[in-house]
């Protein structure tokens, strides 16, 4: 068997490099190749990475099911973390993950709301239920589930509250999960529901928060804007799209 060693193979005419002829068995040792863009015989994108390990782009045969990751946004001492990229009609389902959220001021809530100009403002109109269970953390039997009538919403254009009131200690605070609903639809109101575990303010409480609405707008849904009532938070907040 003969060796041919070579820093650089190039076709000879064109752009196209054959290596074998059609049937034959070409043999490449373990990790020796290496490429940013490999494409089939139809010029078919498989995958594109961006020469650092991350992959831009990738064939949708190759993608499992599931929550793809579109942005995580991680904050300190922030007064609001805004999602202004990534929500469109890609996906039918968006979900917001929060993590480790710890707000500066003592009875704090965390709070979101919609816009429909990238940004530009916030406030759709919205309605939404809030209920609650909770567990007091030195008192075994204060325990209870209600709803919540002073922190709901009707077609108000506030901030809606995804918490009650936060205890600011250095080990303490709030996460939780937000679903978007088909935010790009221009003929239905945009649904969602949310549900965060957090630790109350006084007396010191663990809390079980649901709440869930909707929009009422008919136009497109395309940012998302994350921030406490008073004071400044840390945490960090990720984007999906779910399939």
């Amino acid at each position: 068997m003969s060796t041919l060693k070579s820093n650089v193979i190039e076709p000879a005419t064109g752009t196209t490099l054959s290596l074998g002829a059609v049937g034959d068995n070409v043999t490449v040792s373990a990790d020796s190749i290496q490429t940013n863009l490999y494409k089939d015989a139809g010029a078919n994108t498989i995958f594109q990475s961006d020469g650092a390990g991350t992959l831009s782009n990738l064939n949708s045969g190759l993608s499992a099911a599931g929550p793809k990751l579109i942005q995580s946004q991680t904050t300190s001492g922030s007064s609001g973390v805004a999602f202004t990229t990534g929500i469109d009609s890609t996906y039918d389902r968006y979900m917001f993950m929060f993590f480790n959220i710890n707000v500066s001021t003592d009875t704090a809530y965390f709070t979101f709301q919609t816009s429909t100009d990238s940004g530009s403002s916030y406030g759709i109109a919205c309605t939404n239920s809030f209920y609650e269970a909770h567990h007091y953390y030195d008192w075994s039997t204060g325990t209870g589930l209600a709803y919540d009538g002073s922190r709901d919403s009707h077609q108000s254009t506030s901030y809606i509250l995804l918490t009650t009131h936060l205890d600011n200690g250095a080990t303490t605070g709030c996460g939780g999960i937000l679903y978007l609903y088909a935010p790009s639809s221009a003929t239905y109101v945009k649904h969602w529901f949310a549900r965060t575990g957090q630790q109350y303010y006084l007396p010191t409480s663990a809390l079980d928060v649901h709440t869930a609405g909707y929009f009422n707008s008919t136009s497109a849904i395309n940012a998302v804007n994350f921030k406490t009532d008073s004071g400044t938070f840390d945490g960090t907040i990720k984007l999906y799209g779910v399939v």
